[in-house]
């Protein structure tokens, strides 16, 4: 958890490229998670809400860059 704390203070630094990628590498984890509580084998299930959270804080950072036109 102090990890996220971490990364929301780093992710306004980071340009749009590095934002998409990171959303994707989270959306890819988040489906990964998501297939292992089908099966059973989670060991934190708030760890769902919070990449949940994560993936949306990102989408926002996104959109706020794309209109500012930094998404060239």
């Amino acid at each position: 958890m102090a990890d996220t704390k971490k990364s929301k203070k780093n992710v306004k630094e980071l340009s749009y490229a590095e934002l998409v990628a990171q959303r994707n590498e989270l959306k890819q984890k988040y489906m990964d998670l998501r297939f292992q509580m089908v099966i059973g084998h989670v060991d934190n299930p708030m760890q769902k809400r919070t990449m949940r959270r994560d993936i949306a804080r990102l989408n926002t950072f996104i959109r706020a860059k794309e209109l500012a036109g930094e998404n060239k």
